[in-house]
């Protein structure tokens, strides 16, 4: 509860005034973030800068995941061959070196003859039957070889995916699959997650010099490599660069963000989620977000009800809205979970606890997203 004597001291809400503070706060039906329609994103107020911030919901977002996801997902024949799996090896009119066999852990197979092992992990089928079909040329074995590969059993390879998506798993590939294809697989993102996907890849073994079809080089061990891929990158700009493709053992997380609260009177209440923890809100970007405060607004009796980090308790910070606006006061820098209120003229002091109100309901205000180039 807001520590005693920090408001002025009022009645208790009646049953009027705790409706007419709901309706004011703009709060949802509460099961999930409603989508926004397209007409109201795009009449937001504009900035300092006269650009309007870009604002969307998770499921806006989540909607061109799966778009994406299904326009570049990886044909079924372009599965890379990896350790466990068993291949049908056919060599066309020669039965003793036609046969089935397993790639070992080291991403080997063996054939008869062929003096030296063959790496086939990392390769498509297509590709190691060009492979075979010259080894078995070169080595004089067969003078007009005919490979087919297949692979029998596929050997799944879990991708573990964390943080900020809708329904964390672990992604059995069973074939090449791409980072869109994750997300979209967990259901895209959730309504705080940040801006950014980390891609964590476990330490493998990497070719030394010479480890290839015709050498048997050894192999060293490679440290783990994070990705850290911009979301925006990913969905706006079509470069295959960023649709990065994943292996077995590889860890999507996806960190959460800060979220904003602008309640009361302005026209689009609501959460914001912040690009990052590092990325500076102030009130005035808040209010832009929010698409201003409308004519009934108390812009002087602003009131900041931010979590004290030592005591747990809400404490509140006035700031006056008008002197902001017209570049006369400070600026304030909000910071993440920090629930802006605009009062009105009918319920100023009731809307000065609305965070405690809306906590306490179980409801949760529709959250928007914004890009890192917004502002």
């Amino acid at each position: 509860m807001l520590r005693e004597g920090v408001c002025a001291p009022g009645r208790r809400l009646g049953l009027m005034t705790f409706v007419l503070l709901i309706s004011s706060l703009g709060v949802t039906s509460g099961r999930s973030q409603q989508t926004t329609q397209p007409a109201q994103r795009g009449q937001p107020s504009t900035d300092s800068s006269g650009a309007a911030p870009k604002l969307e919901t998770a499921d806006d977002t989540n909607a061109r995941i799966a778009q994406l996801a299904q326009a570049a997902a990886v044909r079924p024949g372009d599965y890379v061959i990896g350790s466990g799996d068993l291949l049908d090896i056919e060599v066309f009119d020669v039965p003793e070196l036609s046969r089935e066999i397993r790639v070992n852990q080291s991403g080997y197979i063996a054939l008869p003859l062929v003096p030296t092992k063959i790496r086939a992990d990392g390769l498509t089928a297509f590709q190691l039957q060009d492979k075979l079909a010259e080894l078995l040329q070169v080595n004089g074995l067969v003078s007009s070889p005919q490979v087919t590969v297949n692979v029998k059993e596929q050997h799944s390879q879990p991708i573990t995916v964390i943080g900020a998506v809708k329904s964390p798993m672990v992604f059995e590939a069973v074939r090449s699959t791409t980072l869109l294809e994750v997300l979209s697989s967990a259901g895209g993102i959730a309504p705080d997650a940040g801006n950014v996907v980390l891609v964590t890849r476990s330490e493998s073994e990497v070719p030394m010099p010479g480890d290839d079809a015709t050498s048997g080089g050894g192999a060293a061990p490679m440290p783990t490599q994070t990705f850290t891929i911009n979301l925006d990158d990913l969905l706006n700009t079509g470069d295959s660069r960023f649709n990065i493709p994943l292996q077995g053992g590889d860890v999507v997380s996806v960190p959460r963000a800060g979220i904003i609260y602008v309640v009361g009177a302005v026209t689009r209440p609501g959460g914001f989620v912040m690009a990052s923890d590092h990325q500076e809100v102030t009130t005035l970007k808040a209010l832009s977000m929010a698409g201003g405060m409308t004519s009934t607004a108390k812009s002087r009796h602003a009131v900041i009800i931010r979590t004290n980090a030592v005591t747990g308790q809400k404490d509140q910070l006035p700031v006056d809205l008008k002197n902001v606006v017209d570049l006369k006061g400070p600026d304030v820098a909000l910071l993440p979970n920090d629930i802006l209120v605009v009062p009105d003229s009918a319920s100023k002091r009731a809307l000065q606890k609305t965070g405690e109100v809306m906590l306490s309901l179980g409801s949760g205000v529709a959250l928007y997203r914004l890009g890192t180039g917004d502002f």
